[in-house]
């Protein structure tokens, strides 16, 4: 059987299973299982599959995954997020647009705490936008920013999604969680960028209102309070790694150590919070691993076959530059992600993609920043983004699906910018990259 036919029956397959409503972890368990029995030599080549994708998940560098879980819950759980808000608040003071501000500042906050934009969005949408519409918000100053900032999750560390991404492309977790911190914090400054040209060229999207005044040494007391331990967090798990004290699987672990250290400082982690944290975190993470494990058994049914080799020679055979053919792989995660969610187009597409891309001679590290970028990209893209629906779960009555892609479509542009950005120039990437390993 030809390497294309082969490729269009495993992933017709997958996508049929997918659209009928089987959980994808299933899945793509179901495909290995059939497609390992038919390719592989039966019994032996499924026993040899589970040998392998077991291998796979006894493997240290997956411990991040559950520490980052850990330390979202535990977060969240001892309201210690609230606090930030609150902090955050009276930094802003009578600034114009201040609330929308306070969405990308917390966007920013919350990524280094959670790594999940769903969950940002959730928690600024309903804190967030009630206030923001009472206080006389129009709906593109609404609810743009939260839908844009949210996914600052997947690109500032601790980022789950970006160690699932080192996992499954085979990657250096601690260069990915380093490559992604400069791309993140151009993408919160196109943001504030926006926000604050709107509200200067259009003052009543966002009107201005009387709040109490906050003396200076309140503010810095509250900064030291609530956004000084926060960093003392972010450097347990992003500093050690930068300085070369620790792996990423003891800088996620140091990371978790702290933040309930920081929880129990601040008498916030009871023993009921502390087990509901370890038991969410421990669901979100077995979770995560069954599908890590189900995806390394993917690549390995793709390799076996020849689709991946196959495809490889096929790329390599067309007349057109390398960089346009990254380009249109870069561009078909966006397309996907309108369709479907980040876990599915990172397991379909980088078994085929980082071989590609390093057979091409380009640096799969910038390949894997730009894919971040696209699947965030993708996640808040009209019509079928998932974050838009996300979004209009936590906005309040009256908010239509209308009023949800207009305000979401200038932080859209935000995306695509930065996209180009880390596109034209890899050493947005690269250069952080080389002054840790250097």
């Amino acid at each position: 059987m030809e390497w294309w036919m082969t490729l269009s029956l495993i992933l017709g397959a997958l996508m049929f299973l997918m659209i009928i409503g089987v959980p994808v972890a299933f899945s793509f368990l179901a495909v290995n299982v059939v497609g390992a029995y038919i390719f592989m030599g039966g019994i032996p080549g499924v026993r040899q599959l589970v040998v392998n994708s077991t291998g796979a998940l006894t493997s240290f560098t997956l411990v991040p995954i559950a520490m980052f879980m850990i330390m979202g819950e535990v977060m969240f759980r001892s309201g210690i997020a609230n606090d930030l808000m609150d902090t955050l608040d009276k930094w802003f003071g009578k600034l114009r647009g201040r609330l929308a501000f306070m969405a990308v500042g917390g966007g920013v906050l919350f990524s280094t705490l959670t790594g999940n934009s769903m969950g940002s969005i959730a928690l600024l949408g309903s804190s967030l936008t009630p206030e923001m519409e009472k206080r006389g918000y129009k709906k593109p100053m609404s609810l743009g920013p939260i839908i844009g900032s949210s996914g600052l999750a997947i690109m500032i560390p601790p980022s789950a999604l970006a160690v699932l991404l080192g996992v499954v492309g085979e990657l250096s977790i601690s260069r990915i969680l380093i490559a992604i911190i400069l791309p993140g914090l151009i993408m919160a400054v196109l943001y504030a960028a926006y926000i604050w040209i709107r509200c200067t060229v259009q003052p009543s999207v966002a009107p201005t209102f009387d709040i109490p005044y906050t003396p200076w040494p309140e503010k810095l007391k509250s900064g030291a309070a609530n956004i000084v331990p926060i960093g003392v967090v972010v450097f347990s798990v992003v500093g050690v790694i930068f300085l070369g004290w620790a792996t990423p699987t003891e800088a996620a672990a140091s990371g978790a150590v702290a933040t309930v250290l920081l929880a129990l400082f601040k008498r916030r982690l009871t023993v009921r919070k502390f087990g509901a944290s370890m038991f969410e975190s421990s669901n979100l993470s077995v979770m995560i691993l069954l599908i890590v494990g189900t995806a390394i058994g993917f690549s390995q049914l793709l390799a076996f076959t020849g689709v991946t080799f196959g495809l490889m020679n096929a790329v390599m055979s067309l007349d057109i530059s390398p960089r346009m053919i990254v380009l249109m792989m870069i561009l078909s995660v966006v397309l996907l992600g309108m369709f479907m969610g980040p876990l599915p187009i990172m397991l379909i597409t980088l078994p085929i993609y980082i071989p590609v891309v390093t057979q091409l001679g380009f640096d799969p590290i910038w390949f894997a920043v730009l894919f971040l970028i696209a699947i965030e990209t993708g996640a808040t893209s009209p019509p079928v983004g998932a974050a838009l629906f996300v979004m209009k779960g936590v906005a309040p009555k009256g908010t239509t699906m209308m009023d949800i892609y207009r305000a979401a479509i200038p932080f859209l542009i935000c995306d695509f910018m930065a996209l180009i950005l880390v596109f034209t120039f890899p050493q947005i990437v690269t250069w952080p990259v080389e002054m840790m390993f250097r």
